[in-house]
């Protein structure tokens, strides 16, 4: 089987709304803009990582629905191995309402991860052969944590590097942690697993630090404009945002890095390296509207990077 970036997670569709404000609980607002498109962090990330030029497979579960058949249909157009893209009867396909600021960017976003949230770890066993080959296995927590752990497992035992991406913020236990080759939390998900702010470059050292103590290997946590900084037991960097013009929407952005972070590690990149690929990919996503939608191709990276050198 050809090495390829193995993503575990949920598909949901989602659907943004641009306005002006966010409103009250009871209080209708007009809006200037809809969107329906394919989203989910996991599925956003496979997205990120075959536009990018990868071999892509996604496991996840799909309700037998119409947001189930936008998911297929981004699949077999974007090229991603759907074969472990299981199928329920009993649960609907999720969905996710994002409000976006229709001139600032920002986002605020409630989701409800349905049919992907009831992977199991069966699952995970049935596309055992899948992770055992994979370059890269990455997953987050839009699937149950004891899933997550159990994928995490499955790729430790067999040898292939594991990316934990713990979005949405949740509580681990303290298991999971030896189990990261790699943890890519942004500043409110690594406050929140360390029970410390991390507003400034000397936090997130701090908070690097603590994952470190805990057993994970290498931590690349993403600070937004600021880029991301980087730690393990030989390197500590801070990698530089990278700047791709004028900021639309930033849905989506850390899914963007965290598909070409998986990317640039398949490919034999250093962890500063593929941080700073990573960057170059969010820093062009978010020039864009959407999630799945904004994910750029590998020429597009590759050209920004060679600007930025």
């Amino acid at each position: 089987m050809d090495k390829h970036v193995v993503v575990m997670g949920s598909f949901v569709a989602d659907l943004a709304f641009r306005t002006p404000q966010l409103p009250a609980w009871g209080q209708t607002i007009l809006g200037s803009e809809f969107r329906l498109g394919p989203g989910g962090k996991g599925s956003n990330q496979a997205v990120a990582a075959v536009r990018l030029g990868a071999k892509v497979a996604f496991i996840t579960k799909l309700g037998r629905d119409p947001f189930g058949d936008l998911a297929r249909n981004t699949y077999e157009r974007e090229g991603i191995d759907a074969r472990y893209c299981f199928v329920t009867e009993e649960h609907a396909t999720g969905g996710a309402a994002i409000v976006v600021h229709e001139t600032r960017g920002e986002n605020a976003i409630v989701v409800v991860p349905g049919s992907g949230f009831h992977l199991t770890a069966a699952d995970v066993d049935r596309a055992a052969e899948l992770i055992d080959q994979a370059s890269v296995f990455m997953t987050q927590l839009e699937v149950p944590v004891a899933v997550a752990e159990h994928g995490l497992q499955r790729a430790h035992r067999s040898g292939v590097p594991a990316i934990l991406n713990p979005a949405p913020a949740m509580q681990l236990p303290e298991r999971i942690y030896p189990l990261c080759d790699y943890l890519t939390p942004n500043e409110s998900e690594a406050a929140g697993l360390i029970g410390q702010p991390v507003e400034s470059l000397e936090d997130a050292e701090r908070a690097a630090d603590e994952f470190l103590s805990r057993g994970v290997r290498n931590v690349v946590i993403t600070l937004g404009e600021q880029g991301a900084f980087v730690k393990n037991a030989m390197v500590t960097r801070h990698v530089p945002a990278i700047d791709a013009g004028p900021v639309v929407e930033t849905t989506g952005a850390g899914d963007a890095f965290n598909g070409g972070f998986a990317v640039g590690l398949s490919e034999g990149m250093d962890i500063v390296a593929a941080t700073r690929f990573g960057c170059a990919v969010a820093g062009i996503s978010v020039t864009r509207y959407g999630t799945a939608p904004s994910m750029p191709s590998r020429a597009e990276v590759d050209a920004l990077l060679r600007n930025r050198s």
